[in-house]
């Protein structure tokens, strides 16, 4: 493990957990690589001086809001508690979001700067939302990627809130704005009620590199936007890519992060140079995360021993200067005939490809479930009960515990319920990546 950051700025570590020894003509080599940033709530008030935010705030304003009532009323609300909690000098803006994309504030395509006025006057503002109108989420997007793009700032983020489904606008033009949008800014989605769709709002997170989650009961709404806020001012660094290099003849076959929610980078590599490729993480705050690396060596003898792969931590640099290593991990590949050796599986290799086949295992579960393919949902979710019961993921087991009768968890035993809530329903599918740490010994 080795340690590059400024004692000034956050500082990131990197560990590596592997079994490293394979058996003769063995191949795929495992490792969690864990990421952690410390220190960074100094810098980030220091930071939040230079005006090193800007957010932008997406309100659903479709006609579906007023019904209930309170769904509009409880966006307004949960809005402005998020304005209030930005700190002084933040940019920031607010947009109303239906078939079109409109600037509550601070409008004339600006963004605005947190202080006590402009928070009351964004507050102000906010009266004036009112439902009407039908969800082309791609425009909201647009307009508050075209809003960020005009700030210098280290953290762009936005929050998006919808209660419907994309109706107004084509698949593809979200897919294609939400590619343009990937690595201008980071965003949070929520929905809040039960009408909208739960792949297009973990989609957009996913994309964006942020959180996903449904508010069923529009009075949570202000708890939850404050606590996203709170996150977003806790970020210090932006943009931080995770690099992996390895030596001639050795492929890497995936790259995921596996906790604190399973997001699969594989495919949004860059190449970075000869045998290396960058995998975006998004921003940090004081945070630790851990990513399932897994490559495949050339096969070899036993005895012989090599580096299987280099993970660095890398932060973008000035406009022509190289970016700066944050820090750095090995992966290693060791050959042996000691059979006690080689078929050991390290514990957090383990555990955290339990959590991933059981964010899976729910997914799949809730599909059939749709279907009707009864044997299939049963089978799936008796699976994903067995692994949260093994790996002591109580909040998933409890969200199972809504949609399934269990019978035995250990063995993975349920009968589907009858009649499930489709708040219950969408919960887990929702919260089906979030996943537990390795429990320390």
């Amino acid at each position: 493990m080795a340690n590059f950051a400024k004692p000034s700025a956050p500082r990131f570590s990197v560990e590596v957990y592997q079994n490293e020894f394979l058996p003769e003509g063995g191949r795929d080599v495992h490792a969690i690589v864990t990421v952690t940033s410390t220190g960074g709530a100094t810098a980030t008030r220091a930071a939040a001086d230079r005006g090193s935010a800007a957010v932008v705030i997406m309100v659903d304003c479709s006609g579906s809001m007023e019904y209930p009532p309170d769904k509009m009323r409880g966006a307004r609300e949960a809005t402005a508690a998020a304005i209030d909690t930005l700190r002084d000098g933040t940019a920031f803006a607010v947009i109303a979001g239906t078939h079109v994309a409109k600037e509550v504030y601070p409008g004339q395509g600006r963004l605005a700067v947190a202080d006590p006025a402009t928070r009351a006057q964004a507050k102000e503002a906010l009266r004036g939302l009112s439902a009407g109108g039908g969800t082309a989420i791609g425009t909201w997007l647009r307009l508050a990627d075209g809003l960020l793009r005009q700030s210098s700032a280290t953290i762009r983020h936005g929050i998006l809130l919808t209660d419907g489904r994309n109706e107004h606008e084509d698949p593809a033009v979200l897919r294609a704005t939400l590619d343009a949008c990937a690595g201008r800014f980071t965003c949070d989605a929520r929905g809040v009620g039960t009408d909208w769709e739960v792949k297009e709002v973990t989609g957009i997170a996913s994309a964006l590199l942020g959180s996903a989650d449904i508010v069923a009961d529009p009075a949570h709404l202000t708890e939850d936007f404050t606590l996203m806020m709170e996150n977003v001012m806790g970020k210090e660094v932006a943009d931080v890519a995770l690099r992996l290099w390895t030596p001639v003849g050795v492929e890497i076959q995936y790259v995921k992060q596996v906790a604190p929610t399973v997001q699969d980078l594989s495919d949004r590599r860059t190449e970075a140079g000869p045998r290396a490729g960058d995998y975006p993480t998004g921003s940090w705050g004081d945070e630790s995360r851990e990513y399932h690396v897994c490559v495949r060596v050339p096969a070899a003898s036993v005895g012989q021993e090599m580096l299987a792969a280099r993970a660095t931590l890398l932060l973008p640099g000035p406009p022509g200067e190289p970016p700066a290593t944050l820090a750095q991990g090995l992966v290693r590949a060791v050959w042996t005939d000691d059979l006690a050796a080689s078929t050991a599986i390290n514990p957090q290799v383990a555990h955290y490809t339990g959590q991933a086949e059981l964010a899976q295992a729910i997914q799949q579960g809730l599909e059939a479930r749709k279907l009707g393919d009864v044997d299939g949902a049963t089978a799936k979710l008796g699976r994903a009960v067995q692994l949260a019961s093994a790996s002591g993921n109580a909040d998933t087991a409890k969200l199972l515990a809504k949609v399934v009768d269990v019978v035995d968890a250990a063995a993975g035993t349920v009968r589907l319920k009858a009649k499930v809530a489709d708040a219950d329903e969408m919960t887990l599918e929702t919260r089906s990546i979030q996943t537990v740490r390795v429990k320390k010994s």
